[in-house]
């Protein structure tokens, strides 16, 4: 069964009646009302309207909630959506749920570890690899020159680093792997 993708995520309250403030992760923001009911990891279901925008977030009333306590008590759940509800990606696009999970080999032949997360600190999508054998982790950015080939099917993608990106994590992951 594939996981969930995060749609967004509850940040706080807003207001005494109830409505709350969603940081969402659609495209097109208020997109995150468009695919009807949604959960959280409880499996608890959400009915969202989005009633307006305020310092890059949404104000959403959700279905059941009335007053600020109600909302204050949802402030850190995240909204998911089963991922074969969502339309498929476009051509050289991934969903981050899509992309967990996958086995990271080195252009080089040798493996490199399994991609934790999709990571994006304002300058572009980065991969968070946990090394095989190791606690430890390494971002390399996600992009078609440094990942040139990406395997869903085979769960797998290819990671090709410029020179020196990787170079004492690779030694020991090469070391790990003899």
């Amino acid at each position: 069964m594939a996981r969930p993708v995060t749609l967004g995520a509850i940040v706080g309250a807003h207001g005494v009646r109830g409505l709350v403030r969603v940081k969402s992760f659609t495209r097109d923001q208020d997109d995150i009302a468009a695919y009807g009911s949604l959960k959280d990891v409880d499996g608890n279901s959400y009915e969202l309207t989005v009633t307006g925008r305020t310092k890059g977030v949404l104000l959403v009333r959700i279905a059941g909630i009335r007053d600020r306590d109600q909302a204050e008590a949802l402030k850190g759940v995240e909204l998911l959506i089963e991922r074969d509800r969502l339309p498929e990606a476009d051509e050289g696009e991934f969903y981050h749920a899509d992309l967990i999970g996958l086995r990271a080999d080195l252009a080089a032949g040798t493996h490199l570890g399994e991609v934790v997360a999709v990571q994006n600190f304002g300058a572009g999508d980065l991969l968070e690899i946990r090394l095989e054998g190791s606690r430890e982790t390494v971002l390399v950015p996600f992009n078609a020159d440094v990942v040139p080939e990406i395997d869903l099917d085979g769960d797998r993608l290819l990671i090709d680093p410029p020179t020196g990106l990787l170079a004492d994590t690779a030694e020991r992951a090469v070391t790990r792997n003899c």
